[in-house]
């Protein structure tokens, strides 16, 4: 298969090549495009076969649920069984936007879809393509993140040409995503609501209208169906083994500068995922940076590291490294705390420190 890639203007796309996009979906093809978080791969999510067909290309196993792309909450209606009040107050607040909902299914949403679950995962991107793509198709669109299932997620064009390259039939580019990690899932099926996978709406911006809001514990890995896409424990892996430091931000520098340079003076090849300090810290030893931030704020920092995560893994993996270090954010709470998620999920190693 020979996969066409168009280049649009981000924030005013070419409204051929959105006609051309939504189309191809029409006729049960797949088309990768970008959300505000990373780039989706979306297919008619009402259309069995193209479903299937999503899966085989991504090589993603059957019991990971997909996300359903639609352009308003009034849309939204068709695939639920009812829109509670709950719901209504955070799309207000919260959509067009990086968080996703999880509601009982109609009976419209294919079993395909959800993994055989009774509940569908629902969002409004905000991204100006995504909703030109959806709005033309007229159709539900469900989408993944438009890579190879378990390697990390495309926050560019080209991070999707090197995994679906051949496999899919159209990329539309719209240049780098700006959020970087998969949106929130605040799963509202059950009494108490529990976020399901953290991204950059926090559970201090839900807590307003969720009070008792908190993020799932346990393993998941075992589960029939998973309840949400990104569940698994292993995830968003690069290819070189990760090696994670958790602990006092000092302390985790001291420790991740000491095994690179233990690591180089080996032969090792080592890539370190480094913020502006990190690369002033390892000074000249020969391993491979690539950077997440430079120097900022806490705050800023954390936007730009989630902007800058999977690109980062991907330059190290494209730098042929044999071994990748990188340091967790301090703390659970907002954006940092997405980022910790996405970087154990990655890790091979975690060694915490003090």
């Amino acid at each position: 298969m020979t996969t066409e890639l168009e280049h649009v203007d981000p924030r005013n796309p070419d409204a051929r090549v959105i006609a051309r996009a939504a189309a191809c979906l029409r006729r049960g093809g797949l088309v990768a495009f970008p959300t505000e978080t990373v780039y989706g791969l979306g297919v008619d999510a009402l259309d069995r076969d193209a479903v299937r067909r999503l899966f085989e290309a991504k090589g993603r196993p059957s019991n990971d649920p997909l996300i359903v792309h639609v352009s308003s909450i009034e849309e939204a209606g068709a695939l639920v069984i009812a829109v509670p009040a709950i719901a209504r107050a955070l799309a207000a607040r919260f959509w067009p936007g990086p968080l996703t909902l999880v509601l009982p299914r109609s009976s419209l949403v294919p079993d395909e879809v959800t993994a055989g679950l009774e509940t569908v995962a629902i969002r409004v991107p905000s991204h100006p393509v995504a909703r030109a793509i959806i709005a033309a198709a007229g159709r539900p669109i469900a989408a993944p993140s438009a890579n190879l299932f378990s390697r990390p997620s495309p926050t560019q064009g080209a991070h999707v040409l090197d995994d679906l390259g051949g496999r899919i039939e159209m990329i539309v580019d719209g240049g780098p995503t700006e959020v970087g990690v998969e949106s929130t899932v605040l799963d509202l099926s059950r009494n108490n609501p529990i976020v399901l996978r953290p991204g950059a709406v926090t559970l201090e911006m839900l807590r307003p209208y969720v009070p008792g809001v908190r993020y799932r514990t346990g393993p998941t890995d075992d589960e029939v169906a998973q309840t949400s896409p990104g569940m698994l424990s292993k995830h968003y892996a690069p290819r070189a083994p990760l090696t994670l430091f958790s602990g006092d931000p000092l302390a985790v520098r001291e420790a991740m500068v000491t095994m690179a340079h233990a690591l180089a003076a080996a032969g090792q090849r080592v890539g370190v995922m480094a913020t502006a300090a990190d690369a002033r810290a390892l000074g000249e030893i020969g391993v491979v940076l690539a950077l997440v931030s430079g120097d900022a704020g806490a705050e800023e920092t954390m936007v730009a590291v989630a902007s800058r995560l999977y690109a980062a893994l991907r330059e190290l993996d494209t730098a042929r490294v044999d071994v990748i270090l990188a340091c967790e954010p301090a703390g659970a709470d907002g954006l940092g705390g997405a980022i910790r998620d996405r970087l154990r999920r990655a890790a091979a190693h975690v060694v915490r420190v003090g």
